[in-house]
């Protein structure tokens, strides 16, 4: 890939330099050295796409669902051709180890996903004598994290294009690599020129005047609650539609009748997926009391299966983290756990002994977690566990419930009717159940993980709205 500068937006069909002239580092997480800069874009550029997608919006907005399949087959397609250049963007600048090839086909799949919802979608549907119209919400402006760039990318346009829907896309500026790789391969798809515009800027900058656009009725933003709550705050005066996926702090309940190592392994892979830089990561990991023992040996044997590495070499799962700033703030939680009480059962403050170079952490096991530690409260997105202990399932549910937030959850259990049963009662938009998975079911959450359900058609109707026709 080498260094280079990215001095290119994509506005109205085009790859145009920006308007704004700020130049931001862009780093490899696994040496800590800058690989590039982007020329991040500013609000007129933002102005810029948002009435190149309000003057594309009249025409397709009226395609048929024809049209819009054979469009996101083309996007799909044009996407899977770039497969290759998109794995080494991914690995160069995020840190991504190399098994993690699921972080470009996940992309791929969020657009054959949408194909698959679109194919049998109702657009038209009957309420008693009225003919109700699912029509488009009008111009989508799409935020999207750093932690999967693409596939937020794909998801968000996906279904903003399958409603009818134009687009004006911010990406994380610290992810400009893999989204140059990302539009130039949008671009050779051949989309009528401003039904997508992808504008890489800051968020108090880009994103702002996004969500502060008349022109602009609906967001969808993936990210922390805490800038989540600001655009809240900033879409109220215009009555925006508001699609908000926000932060976690998930619960894995491994239940007594469970085998030891095989829930063991499943919760630790829950809490270390994506290098921990996951909302949905199963942080928080519920353990029977009369098993605390053979659940900490356990997961003490189980760590040789997580090893920290070079994203390159095959063997490692967890890679670095995004940057320095990242780093310390993993770095900071670590001590806090050690401050409060907690147990070091792995890991521990620093970097791995043989990775002295870019933001790796030391994949961090907590024992005698009570849940009012910060590290059992509060989203750390990094490779920090903590194990808690139950008395029943009673129990194990209210400490589960006991968060602010409620986008993920986890159960594991030799009994399937009794997991559904525990899982039912954990308040979460998704659960999954022994590792059980299905992209195309409603995915948001409960509490201050969010508002409003992405994904299949749970998240198209999210992109559309009702026009009742009574005669």
């Amino acid at each position: 890939m080498g260094t280079k500068l990215i001095d290119k937006i994509y506005i109205d069909g085009a790859f145009v330099t920006p308007h704004g002239t700020e130049l931001f580092d862009l780093y490899n997480p696994a040496t800590g050295q800058v690989i590039g800069q982007v020329q991040l874009a500013d609000e007129v550029d933002t102005q810029a796409a948002v009435t190149a997608a309000k003057a594309a919006l009249p025409a397709w907005s009226r395609t048929t669902r024809e049209e819009r399949i054979d469009a996101l087959r083309r996007l799909r397609d044009a996407v899977a051709a770039r497969r290759e250049a998109l794995l080494q963007a991914v690995r160069l600048e995020y840190g991504a180890p190399v098994r993690n090839e699921w972080m470009v086909d996940s992309a791929i799949g969020a657009f054959e996903g949408m194909i698959k919802t679109l194919e049998t979608f109702a657009f038209t549907r009957q309420a008693g004598n009225a003919v109700v119209e699912m029509v488009p919400v009008g111009v989508a402006g799409l935020i999207t994290p750093w932690n999967s760039d693409m596939f937020f990318i794909a998801d968000k346009m996906a279904t903003a294009l399958a409603g009818g829907n134009t687009v004006v896309m911010k990406p994380s500026e610290m992810s400009a690599t893999q989204t140059w790789v990302m539009t130039e391969a949008l671009h050779e798809a051949g989309l009528p020129a401003g039904v997508f515009n992808i504008v890489t800027g800051r968020g108090d900058v880009v994103g702002t005047t996004i969500t502060r656009h008349p022109d602009v009725p609906k967001i969808s933003f993936t990210g922390s609650t805490s800038v989540g709550k600001a655009i809240f705050r900033d879409s109220a005066d215009l009555m925006k539609s508001l699609t908000l996926e926000l932060g976690g702090k998930s619960p894995s309940i491994i239940l007594d009748d469970a085998d030891m190592n095989t829930a063991m392994f499943g919760a630790l892979s829950s809490g270390f997926v994506n290098s921990s830089q996951a909302c949905v990561a199963g942080t928080r990991i519920l353990v029977p009391e009369s098993r605390y023992d053979e659940a900490l040996k356990a997961a003490v044997e189980q760590m040789s299966r997580f090893p920290v590495g070079d994203p390159a070499d095959p063997a490692t799962v967890i890679g670095p983290m995004v940057s320095q700033k990242q780093w310390e703030r993993v770095q900071g939680y670590i001590l806090r756990g050690i401050e409060e009480g907690a147990r070091l059962l792995a890991g521990g403050p620093g970097k791995p002994e043989d990775l002295p170079n870019g933001y790796f952490v030391r994949p961090t096991l907590f024992a005698d977690v009570t849940n009012d530690m910060a590290i059992a409260r509060e989203e750390i997105f990094g490779p920090v566990l903590s194990i808690l202990t139950y008395t029943d399932e009673d129990h194990a549910i209210e400490i589960a419930n006991d968060t602010d937030y409620g986008l993920h959850g986890y159960v594991f259990s030799a009994d399937q009717e009794r997991a559904l049963r525990i899982a039912s009662r954990i308040e979460a938009g998704r659960v999954s159940i022994n590792g059980g998975y299905e992209p195309l079911s409603p995915f948001g959450g409960f509490k201050q993980s969010g508002i409003g359900r992405e994904y299949g058609s749970y998240g198209l109707e999210e992109f559309l709205q009702t026009r009742s026709l009574m005669v």
